[in-house]
C-alpha cells in the first residue's frame, strides 16, 4: 500500500523582542536595524545590516532603549539614533497589556 502524502508545514521564523523577552513570528515584529549611516527603522525587515526586533508597543521601546538595544545591535546608540528612535516610537500605542497576552497566545500555541 502506498503512502498518503502529507501536508508540509511551512516554517516560521521566530524572532526575541529585545524589550519584554518574548518570542513571536518574526513578521510580528519591528525590526530596527543597524547600518554603515546609523540605526533606523526597517519596515520590509530585509535590509543589510545588524538587526534587532520589538513589539509595536512603546512599553517595549521604552525598555529597550535603555540598554538592551546597544547590545543587540553592538553599537552605542548616538544621540542623533537615539532621538530618531524616540519620534518611532511616540507613533506607537502605549497599551502594555497586548504583548503579555501576545507572549501567552504564543505559548499556547507553540
Amino acid at each position: 500500500m502506498a503512502k498518503k502524502p502529507q501536508k508540509r508545514i511551512k516554517h516560521i521564523p521566530q524572532r526575541t523582542c529585545i524589550g519584554c523577552r518574548s518570542v513571536l513570528a518574526k513578521r510580528e515584529l519591528i525590526r530596527i536595524v543597524r547600518t554603515e549611516k546609523g540605526v533606523f527603522v526597517d519596515p520590509s525587515g530585509k535590509a543589510a545590516g545588524r538587526g534587532a526586533y520589538m513589539h509595536a508597543l512603546r512599553s517595549c521601546w521604552e525598555q529597550a532603549i535603555k540598554g538592551p538595544i546597544n547590545a543587540a545591535l553592538r553599537i552605542e546608540l548616538t544621540a542623533a539614533d537615539r532621538e530618531k528612535l524616540k519620534e518611532f516610537m511616540a507613533t506607537l500605542p502605549a497599551d502594555e497589556g497586548t504583548a503579555e497576552k501576545q507572549a501567552q497566545e504564543t505559548k499556547m500555541i507553540g
